[in-house]
């Protein structure tokens, strides 16, 4: 399922990003590799998706979260 779809409060784990190489760089920069977990905090259906990641709040772009592979 792709990080845009997921529920707020739930926690996940990051399997693959469905993008080219630059994209994939920008996440990998802020933490966000293959296996990591994470938890969404909000289910806005615009806007970014904010999630919490270590000791960290990220906004990841509508756009951008479609691409995400999470479990």
């Amino acid at each position: 399922m792709v990080l845009s779809k997921i529920d707020k409060g739930k926690e996940v784990t990051l399997r693959n990003i469905m993008g080219g190489r630059g994209i994939r760089s920008r996440l990998y920069s802020m933490g966000l590799i293959p296996g990591v977990k994470f938890t969404v905090l909000n289910e806005n259906s615009s806007g970014p998706v904010m999630i919490s990641l270590k000791d960290s709040r990220l906004a990841i772009g509508r756009g951008m979260a479609q691409k995400i592979v999470v479990d």
